[in-house]
């Protein structure tokens, strides 16, 4: 398909494209909008980066401009995280400028007054995170008896982090005849469970291999201790004269102190993790995007909720223990068909993960070593995914015992019970 022109959506929506400079729509935008339309429930899967997200909103924007205006919302987008909420209603905004419908976001972290006000003054797409979802509900704040439309987005996400038993509260609370779109990265055997579940008769949509990672995307992988990998990570950046680099890492400390390591080797740094609050996340995005800071050290909270369009360098600093996990973080680079690079530091005890990596994704990935950085610890043979489990976990008990009795993470008695009154607060902390 050619043109935009041959999928049958209103004139307002193909402006608005045509404002943005949107031409051909991708194979996932080409293959979902026409079944859509057609009121079909649909199971997706396609790789990120190649517009899944104007898949699903525009013919849900093309539905809803031939029906009159309702109280409630009349369309339903649940979604993982945040950011990622974020930058669908983003997307919204831009594809319905010359249409008269309403949108919001409703997710943790914020006040809830303000979503319960703009609920209240009507809405046509509400995007949101499963949690904050639940809480608007149990308040009474949100209706959905209205919803024609129910969106999945980053469903495996959404099992990853535990969000199915908010799901089903959720979708109870849906009239039983509505359209049921799904979207995945991949089709794990979970998300087919929870396709059987929740559509009725889908038109099955896969545009890209099971798992695969971008084409556009050059992948390659440095041996390293793990007590140098600042240092190298550091030099990667000067040698390539990096100007904007997202870094994962697996821990919400450990981002923070890389991110500081970062600003003392005078590279401008932010972290982006879940303990941040969600003002902190947007300036940090924010300032990212506009080229104001360098590095974006990030855990996997955002290795989907950042849509960044031509992102061109992505490090691994340290590997994920789940390898669908690398599929989504190199993701972030090699978007709509640009060139991007994912570069991994890997550690003697990372070696397992680089393995199951390689295996899932079926790319022999070139190991080499980093000059200056040739490791110290590198074993005869890998150990095994068991072993450095078994070793990590002895670590952590070591660690316990060597804290102050009444203390957790080091802090005080005193900082534990704000830490608790602050977890308390449910409704405005949750996702």
């Amino acid at each position: 398909m050619k043109s935009f022109d041959q999928l049958a959506l209103k004139p307002e929506i193909l402006q608005a494209l045509k404002k943005k400079g949107y031409e051909t729509p991708s194979p996932i935008q080409a293959a979902a909008i026409p079944a859509i339309l057609e009121g079909k429930d649909i199971l997706a899967a396609a790789q990120t980066g190649t517009g899944k997200t104007a898949g699903f909103v525009l013919p849900i924007l093309n539905q809803l401009s031939e029906q009159p205006p309702q109280r409630f919302p009349r369309a339903l987008i649940i979604t993982p995280t945040r950011e990622l909420a974020a930058q669908i209603l983003e997307n919204i905004k831009h594809y319905s400028e010359f249409l008269e419908l309403k949108s919001m976001t409703a997710f943790g972290g914020v006040n809830i007054r303000p979503q319960i006000k703009a609920l209240a003054s009507g809405m046509d797409i509400l995007v949101a995170t499963p949690g904050r979802l639940v809480d608007l509900v149990e308040q009474q704040a949100c209706k959905l008896h209205q919803i024609d439309t129910l969106v999945l987005d980053e469903a495996d996400r959404m099992l990853d982090m535990g969000f199915i038993r908010d799901i089903r509260k959720i979708v109870k609370q849906l009239p039983k005849k509505r359209q049921n779109l799904l979207f995945s990265a991949t089709f794990s055997k979970d998300i087919r469970r929870v396709a059987e579940e929740f559509l009725q008769q889908p038109k099955v949509i896969e545009v890209a291999v099971q798992n695969a990672t971008a084409d556009k995307v050059s992948q390659k992988a440095y041996r390293c201790d793990q007590a140098v990998k600042g240092e190298a990570l550091i030099q990667i950046i000067n040698e390539e004269n990096l100007s904007q680099v997202i870094v994962f890492t697996k821990t919400k400390h450990g981002a923070n102190r890389l991110s500081k390591r970062l600003v003392s080797a005078n590279i401008s740094s932010s972290a982006i993790h879940g303990n941040k609050s969600q003002g902190a996340r947007t300036r940090a995005l924010s300032e990212f995007k506009e080229n104001k800071v360098r590095v974006l050290v990030a855990t996997d909270i955002a290795a989907r909720g950042i849509d960044i369009a031509d992102l061109p360098y992505v490090v691994n600093y340290e590997l994920p223990n789940v390898p669908e996990d690398y599929v989504h973080r190199i993701g972030r680079t090699g978007r709509a068909g640009r060139e991007g690079t994912a570069v991994s530091l890997v550690s003697n005890d990372e070696r397992p993960f680089f393995q199951a990596i390689e295996k899932l994704t079926g790319n022999k990935i070139p190991l080499d070593d980093l000059d200056g950085f040739t490791p110290t610890q590198w074993t005869d043979r890998a150990p095994t995914a068991k072993e450095v489990m078994k070793v990590a976990e002895r670590r952590k008990q070591e660690a316990r015992k060597q804290r102050p009795s009444g203390s957790r993470n080091g802090s005080s008695p005193s900082q534990n019970g704000e830490q608790h009154r602050r977890n308390s607060s449910r409704s405005y902390n949750r996702r």
